[in-house]
């Protein structure tokens, strides 16, 4: 177990460095685009409570779906894979898997220390900017759930890894992976809550889409923080992620598997 664990610290190492060679990439990642899409986020909350006259909407006020939106933007950035998703699906379309293959660490292992060394470099910063605003607002948030709503996120990073995976693996298959991913991606933005809380969705969509593992990306954790779910109802969410974990890590299993086998070893 160790021995495992310093490795996914060598990738998340790995990532580190990378990131800090470009630092005034990282400064944009970390600050400029979290203040820019919290910016957007709170006009949009404010523009919608205006224009309709309401104090009030589900329950909750003006203020807790302000609160709603800064901590939205804040975790959805954590729970995105885009870029790693797009370099691993890169890396088998051009044969620079051959690196990894030969490595005594498996694919899914290498991967997942550069995304979460990526993701605690990022969020150990960008975190400021949530903070300071919902500070200088006096916006609802109980800053001592933090810790339990950060870990359901970690919990969540590593099954949208698994997921990343299996896009990975079809790129054994198929080609033009992309466009595929660039669909799920898509998929799970709506489907994870960053746009709007899912409780207040019709009553029988949403607790279909609470139910599912992709509510984690950002509803759970971030209506934990803002008072809209109690603790228990976050602990669903560790379950429903275990359970999509099992299912999706067994496929991804399978699809690498099948995929080895085909491969050739060509390339880069």
């Amino acid at each position: 177990m160790t021995t495992y664990l310093n490795k996914l610290w060598g990738g998340a190492r790995l990532a580190a460095l990378e990131q800090l060679t470009y630092r005034f990439n990282l400064f944009s990642d970390v600050a400029i685009q979290p203040l820019i899409v919290a910016a957007v986020e709170l006009t949009l909350w404010l523009a919608f409570f205006q224009s309709t006259g309401r104090s009030e909407l589900a329950g909750f006020s003006q203020d807790h779906y302000l609160a709603y939106a800064i901590w939205a933007a804040f975790v959805a950035r954590i729970s995105a894979n885009w870029m790693y998703e797009w370099n691993m699906i890169d890396s088998v379309e051009t044969g620079a898997v051959n690196a990894v293959l030969v490595r005594p660490i498996s694919f899914y292992s290498f991967w997942l220390g550069q995304f979460l060394g990526y993701k605690l470099l990022t969020s150990s910063f960008s975190l400021a900017v949530p903070l300071l605003v919902c500070w200088a607002m006096k916006l609802p948030v109980q800053i001592e759930r933090l810790p339990l709503a950060l870990l359901l996120v970690v919990f969540y990073l590593i099954f949208v890894h698994t997921i990343a995976v299996i896009m990975a693996s079809m790129a054994f298959f198929f080609n033009r992976v992309h466009h595929v991913t660039v669909a799920k991606n898509i998929t799970l933005w709506m489907l994870g809550g960053e746009f709007f809380p899912l409780d207040i969705l019709p009553e029988n969509l949403r607790e279909f889409m609470i139910a599912l593992p992709f509510s984690s990306a950002v509803f759970r954790p971030v209506g934990y923080l803002t008072g809209r779910l109690t603790t228990e109802q976050l602990g669903e969410g560790f379950v429903s992620i275990a359970i999509g974990q099992v299912i999706l890590g067994s496929l991804a299993f399978v699809l690498w598997r099948a995929g080895r086998r085909r491969y050739s070893g060509t390339g880069a």
